[in-house]
């Protein structure tokens, strides 16, 4: 196996330094693949999502990023080292157009942006034929889509996804997701919160289950696609030691 590209080793982190919400946690990327986290409600997915983006202190551990100490960055230089950070709400201007999203996203390309631009139109053609159009009319999967390409427009090589088929139709979830999977084709490595465990385990590559602000179990994907562990676990009704 390849040296990871990200790697959260102890992680302890919350909103108050003193009532952490993540206690030693661990989880690591592998270059190009999907790395899904999930866990009941208030497992700690989003916090350690949050803590990795610099958005939430980290009062034990330490975070790195191809060999590169991160922890407590901050967020508004995740784009300089290569990260990108889609949040599960508030991820689009909704009073701007789809234009003017990607214009923002791509305001630090330079001589690039315009045929950065068209790269994106091309990727994403719905975006592309509605591009004048305001993000907010847009429908729940086009509006993640578009989330997705602002991501896309800062040439990362990992993208924190936090749970981005929330509140979509059966049909927009397995396309934003199958479109998550299609991107690891082109070297982008993605960790991924999701609710969707059926789904999201059939596309994911390994997978790390937290409850409790603690890890549980850790695997490749498809081997606890069937494993009644994970059912347990997800439900609540079982705990187990870190893997």
């Amino acid at each position: 196996m390849s040296e990871a590209i990200l790697e959260a080793y102890a992680v302890t982190a919350g909103y108050v330094p003193d009532l952490p919400i993540l206690r030693d946690v661990s989880v690591t990327v592998q270059p190009g693949q999907i790395t899904l986290i999930i866990g009941p409600n208030g497992a700690g997915k989003s916090t350690l999502i949050k803590a990795i983006a610099g958005l939430l202190p980290v009062s034990g551990g330490h975070i790195t990023f191809a060999g590169r100490d991160i922890t407590g960055i901050r967020t508004d230089q995740l784009s300089a080292h290569g990260i990108a950070y889609v949040p599960q709400t508030d991820n689009i201007f909704r009073s701007l157009t789809i234009r003017q999203n990607l214009d923002l996203a791509l305001r630090r390309a330079g001589s690039e942006a315009a045929a950065r631009m068209g790269l994106l139109f091309d990727q994403f053609p719905a975006l592309a034929a509605k591009q004048r159009d305001k993000a907010g009319t847009l429908s729940g999967g086009q509006r993640q889509f578009l989330a997705i390409a602002m991501a896309l427009a800062t040439g990362p090589r990992l993208i924190l996804m936090d749970e981005p088929s929330a509140g979509l139709s059966p049909k927009a979830a397995q396309e934003v997701l199958e479109h998550a999977r299609a991107l690891t084709a082109r070297g982008v490595s993605i960790l991924l919160v999701e609710q969707n465990v059926n789904q999201a385990l059939r596309l994911a590559d390994h997978c790390f289950i937290l409850a409790e602000g603690r890890n549980q179990i850790d695997g490749p994907a498809e081997d606890l696609r069937d494993n009644k562990v994970v059912g347990e676990i997800y439900l609540g009704n079982r705990r187990v030691g870190a893997a």
